[in-house]
């Protein structure tokens, strides 16, 4: 019992090592830009797994928030004037093609396109 019990907690404990892992292994398939070699102010095509997805207003306009992991780093998609969009949700695969900018010290991309993978 217990031997199984440890198998159990170390793949548990080696999921995020491993999701990342085979997140690299997509994004190089797909020909994309790791989030982590992405240069600020030029236009990147990302992919990875969205983490959160959240409705957050700026500048009193609604804008839709979702976090974009692929394994090798972050970045925060906002799609601006928008409160859903069909199958934008947390575990989801996306990929992206847009600008990356910096807004106190957080890499963001603005209204990229996007395809659901």
């Amino acid at each position: 019992m217990t031997s199984r019990l440890r198998r159990s907690l170390s793949r548990w404990a080696n999921a995020p090592e491993q999701e990342a892992v085979e997140l690299q292994k997509d994004v190089h398939k797909a020909g994309c830009c790791p989030i982590s070699d992405a240069q600020d102010r030029q236009m990147a095509d990302l992919q990875g797994s969205l983490r959160t997805v959240t409705l957050r207003p700026r500048g009193g306009v609604p804008a839709l928030e979702a976090e974009l992991y692929d394994g090798s780093g972050t970045i925060t998609v906002v799609w601006l004037g928008r409160r859903r969009i069909a199958g934008i949700e947390p575990g989801k695969q996306i990929r992206v093609v847009g600008r990356i900018g910096v807004h106190d010290n957080q890499r963001l991309m603005f209204n990229p396109r996007y395809e659901l993978r």
